[in-house]
């Protein structure tokens, strides 16, 4: 059995799902915070199936049309639980299958574009919210920092988790544009605003938006060539 995780209000739940991107989430209506259709309304990142375990049984429609694959009332029968559990696995499954064409797909274009001589151009960035996928331009990014196995692109105004590595987004970007000052911080050399001094000869980066990062000790040299014309 895979790993099983709870959350105890509707701010830990949606944490939750978009760092462990679960394959089956199991919803009460009634949550300390709000409800079980506030954490489908506030998390960008939907796993393949939704089921909702509740007392009520008047919030079935709403809950289908929040695309649930089902609605378990209690007390709840094992062979009901059962069944929407099987229902679950069908959801999942069809999911993974239709992300390995869509992986399949984009391998191909790839090939094709190097067949002919032409590196694929990967200058935008495609973030799924909800059930749509957003593009955002490289020109528009202010910022990468990695979670875990995700990388958070920050642009004016908004943050967008990201399936991928720091280091992989790395090589995409032009170093002309971009500079490392972290292990898991990239900043748009456009986008800072100042440099601070901070303890212990380190520096803090000041970005437009208003964040403020730490150099990294073994970027600090780099930093300082780059923005400050010093060798280090």
């Amino acid at each position: 059995m895979g790993r099983i995780d709870e959350a105890g209000d509707v701010r830990e739940a949606s944490r939750q799902l978009a760092t462990l991107r679960p394959d089956v989430l199991l919803l009460d209506i009634q949550m300390p915070g709000g409800s079980g259709f506030d954490v489908l309304a506030l998390s960008e990142h939907m796993p393949p199936a939704v089921v909702f375990v509740t007392a009520f049984d008047h919030h079935a429609l709403q809950a289908f049309e929040a695309r649930a694959i089902d609605y378990l009332t209690k007390p709840i029968e094992p062979g009901r639980f059962a069944v929407a559990m099987a229902r679950a696995r069908q959801a999942v499954a069809a999911r993974g299958q239709s992300e390995r064409i869509a992986e399949l797909q984009e391998t191909v274009s790839a090939l094709r574009h190097a067949l002919a001589g032409q590196a694929p151009r990967r200058e935008d960035f495609w973030v799924k919210r909800r059930d749509e996928f957003i593009r955002i331009a490289m020109g528009d990014v202010i910022r990468f920092q990695a979670e875990r196995d995700y990388v958070r692109i920050h642009v004016p105004g908004a943050d967008y988790l990201y399936q991928d590595k720091l280091s992989a987004i790395e090589q995409r970007l032009d170093p002309d544009d971009f500079l490392r000052i972290h292990r898991s911080s990239i900043v748009r050399c456009g986008a800072v605003t100042r440099i601070k001094p901070a303890a212990f000869s380190s520096l803090v980066v000041v970005l437009v938006d208003g964040a403020e990062l730490r150099v990294g000790r073994t970027y600090t040299a780099t930093v300082r060539r780059r923005f400050m014309g010093k060798p280090g």
